[in-house]
């Protein structure tokens, strides 16, 4: 699934390259307003709308649409290797995992701490990672990519609200919560090839704090539904 919206430069060579590792292209479109829906399509992915309220809305709403029990999520800027596909399925094809989040802590990421605003970014996500770890047990190094493999049943039954980016660390703390288990595997994340990222993390910054102190604090569910 391929989360996009006026990426009309990038998209075509994203949907040809993950076409080699995918059993179906789906393309959520975030009410593009340049050609990126007609440039989707024309590369033959299965393109769909997007509620419009933001990622984390576009990412609820792909669930239902998959075909496969399997629905990796990345990005059309050209950020995430499709050749990663494969090895952030492996655990769940494998029965070891529900969730497989990339890490780039691990694979490396060419915009972890360029300006202050990745600096801010990449020192948020350490943080939230901690406070997750020690919520929940685990040891997880990024919680925050947008490049990640789930399983779809699992995520159809998780209680998923959040509209905007917010969505990434959600999705883990509530597969985490209900009892689901979570890994990371290495992934590299590179520089968009055209454009810039509408992320602003000055603003989202707050947001992203309220959202991890909401869904940390509420009650675990031990059995797995």
């Amino acid at each position: 699934m391929i989360l996009a919206r006026n990426e009309e430069r990038s998209i075509a060579k994203v949907i040809r390259e993950v076409d080699e590792f995918a059993g179906e292209v789906l393309v959520m479109d975030g009410h593009s307003s340049d050609r990126t829906a007609a440039e989707a399509k024309a590369a033959g992915a299965s393109v769909h709308a997007d509620p419009g309220l933001g990622k984390g809305s576009a990412v609820r709403a792909c669930f239902p649409l998959a075909r496969g029990e399997i629905v990796v999520l990345m990005d059309a800027d050209g950020s995430h290797d499709p050749a990663d596909i494969p090895r952030l399925a492996r655990p769940i094809e494998s029965g070891q995992a529900d969730l497989v989040v990339g890490s780039r802590f691990a694979g490396g990421s060419d915009e972890l701490a360029l300006t202050v605003a990745q600096l801010v970014r990449t020192i948020g996500n350490i943080s939230m990672n901690i406070a997750i770890n020690k919520r929940f047990g685990v040891g997880l190094t990024d919680t925050l990519n947008g490049f990640k493999a789930v399983r779809r049943s699992m995520a159809l039954r998780l209680p998923l609200k959040e509209d905007r980016h917010t969505i990434e660390q959600e999705l883990v703390i509530q597969a985490l919560r209900h009892g689901y288990r979570v890994v990371n595997v290495a992934t590299h994340e590179f520089a968009r090839e055209f454009g810039k990222s509408t992320i602003n993390i000055w603003r989202e910054w707050p947001v992203f704090v309220w959202c991890l102190f909401r869904n940390l604090t509420q009650r675990r569910v031990r059995e797995r539904p």
